[in-house]
Order: structure tokens, then sequence, then C-alpha cells
């Protein structure tokens, strides 16, 4: 995980995609006055709600 300013994402937003996808991790944007953000690639997130899907099939319904 990498954490960046908002102004350094603004700025070079292209690179922070980038190393993004390169890496295959997310990156976090912090915002001073304001709630932070995540970037991921849509890889990561296409696995993340896969794994969201099939934990919440394979849990028991209340």
């Amino acid at each position: 995980m990498r954490v960046v300013n908002f102004s350094e994402a603004r700025n070079s937003l292209k690179n922070v995609i980038d190393q993004v996808i390169d890496d295959a991790d997310y990156t976090v944007i912090a915002r001073r006055d304001a709630p932070n953000a995540v970037l991921m690639s849509l890889d990561t997130f296409n696995s993340l709600m896969e794994t969201v899907h099939s934990t919440a099939l394979a849990s028991p319904n209340p």
C-alpha cells in the first residue's frame, strides 16, 4: 500500500495510476480536511468484489 497526498495525486495522476497497475496494489489518496480515497486497478477491484460475493453466498442467512 502506498499513500500519496491529494496534490501529488492530482499533479501526477498518470504516474499514480501506472504504479497502482504495475504493483498490483492500491494507493490511499490522503486529503487534509476531507475523507481519504482509495485507488486500485480494475483487476484488484474485480477480485475483491468476487471475494465479497463468494463470502456472502457462503455465509448462512440469519
